[in-house]
């Protein structure tokens, strides 16, 4: 499919003249831990190895995204494993992530700094998983698959952050329990999962299915890990395979009084550097720019953001674009970064399929940007109020217009103010 051109489209909608715009950083008030491997080897105090004998293989479940010093934890994790006799292995527990594949699961925990090497333990990536129980789900049945890399250890433990999940809200979102339910699943056992939580419910579905999973697996336990507004560890758990459901709602709460936020509710046009999946499941956090786009799930109540604008893909996603389609506008420059064969692996897995559209595609930055502050009405583009980030992640430093300004939160300052230029249709700040 060919998109049109510059030349094609300018005539439909007449210039208009870019708002002002200034630099705004943030600096929310935080803690973060010195040594989060330390800790998470400490830990592992909390768990129960008891029973199993010296030379157990013990499946260390791995495989999130953009946590901070999660190789280091990782390793840390397995040296403490090794303390106590045992034989890691370390299992991906992503769900489908990597193309579905066990080259690609290889290649994700690798960027993540998980390697044989850096961790000192095999990794064992097989895609392959066994049905262990069908469970009843409200009006429906989900069977529940364990990766026979984890099925076949003595014990399995995961080690994953607690947040915010980017298509439901509840006591439990992701987690420890959603690794194990769905990550240890791989592909058919996250199908299997979204299948029946888009009808039935995500919180449901995940409780329902621990428990099977917990049996098959030897569930010792967990590290629990939550990260601060500036992605740095703030606290590190050791949850026993029995306590999950109890302790991941506190957590919870503290990871989402840590989450980065916009700086302001009430947002006309949300420009997005960059979409990836090391930076949410869902290309861009949900809970950042306030869409879940799920069946069955309604939009987060803050913020209110009329129109997104999705600029391109981060190198580290590899063409997966899932969360193209949260954004009202795209450009062709981030259309060519697709790989729909990965982008479908995600979202035909998942259920979402809205994530996987394409939005409008306009030719370049100008022409977009003149796309949506046509479509917001009125004739003064001053008084849109648009923000401008790198993805949401990174919500530190970000532009702001003019107009945005005097709802700033006191966290935030101004600290430069700018012109917006194009250069050949490409958008840089031309800061005074």
């Amino acid at each position: 499919m060919e998109f049109p051109d510059r030349e094609d489209v300018d005539g439909l909608i007449d210039p208009r003249p870019m708002p002002e715009f200034v630099r705004v950083r943030r600096e929310p008030a935080t803690d973060a831990l010195d040594d989060p491997a330390a800790v998470a080897r400490d830990e592992l105090d909390r768990l129960d190895f008891d029973g199993l004998p010296p030379g157990a293989t013990v499946a260390v479940g791995a495989g999130s995204r953009g946590i901070h010093a999660y190789g280091s934890v990782v390793a840390a994790v397995v040296a403490g494993l090794d303390d106590r006799g045992f034989d890691p292995v370390v299992v991906p527990a992503m769900g489908s992530h990597g193309g579905a594949t066990p080259a690609g699961q290889l290649e994700v925990l690798e960027e993540l700094g998980v390697t044989a090497e850096r961790v000192g333990a095999p990794v064992d990536a097989r895609m392959a998983t066994s049905p262990v129980e069908a469970v009843a789900v409200g009006d429906g049945e989900l069977t529940v698959h364990v990766a026979e890399a984890a099925l076949e250890a003595d014990a399995t433990l995961v080690v994953n952050r607690v947040k915010a999940h980017t298509n439901f809200t509840g006591p439990i979102e992701s987690g420890l329990t959603k690794m194990a339910v769905v990550g240890l699943g791989k592909q058919r056992g996250a199908k299997a999962f979204h299948s029946t939580a888009i009808p039935e419910g995500y919180v449901e579905a995940l409780t329902a299915a621990l428990e099977p999973v917990a049996a098959a697996a030897g569930l010792v336990g967990g590290v629990a890990l939550v990260e601060n507004a500036d992605e740095r560890l703030c606290a590190v758990d050791g949850v026993p395979g029995d306590a999950f459901l109890d302790r991941e709602p506190a957590l919870l709460d503290r990871a989402n009084a840590e989450m980065p936020t916009l700086p302001v509710d009430d947002v006309d046009l949300l420009v997005v550097d960059e979409i990836g999946k090391e930076i949410s499941g869902a290309g861009m956090d949900t809970n950042v720019v306030g869409r879940y786009r799920v069946l069955n799930a309604p939009d987060p109540e803050t913020p209110k953001v009329k129109l997104i604008y999705v600029r391109g893909l981060t190198d580290a996603t590899h063409g997966n674009g899932t969360g193209i389609g949260l954004a009202d506008l795209t450009r062709t420059a981030a259309v060519e970064q697709l790989d729909a064969t990965k982008t479908y692996a995600n979202v035909l897995t998942s259920g979402s399929l809205a994530k996987g559209k394409l939005p409008v595609v306009a030719p370049d930055d100008e022409f977009a940007l003149r796309t949506a502050l046509a479509a917001l009405g009125g004739d003064d583009s001053d008084e849109a109020r648009v923000l401008w980030i790198r993805n949401t992640q990174e919500l530190d430093e970000l532009w702001a217009s003019e107009t945005v300004v005097p709802d700033l939160p006191a966290d935030a300052t101004v600290v430069g103010r700018a012109t917006l230029d194009f250069d050949d249709g490409t958008a840089a700040f031309d800061e005074a």
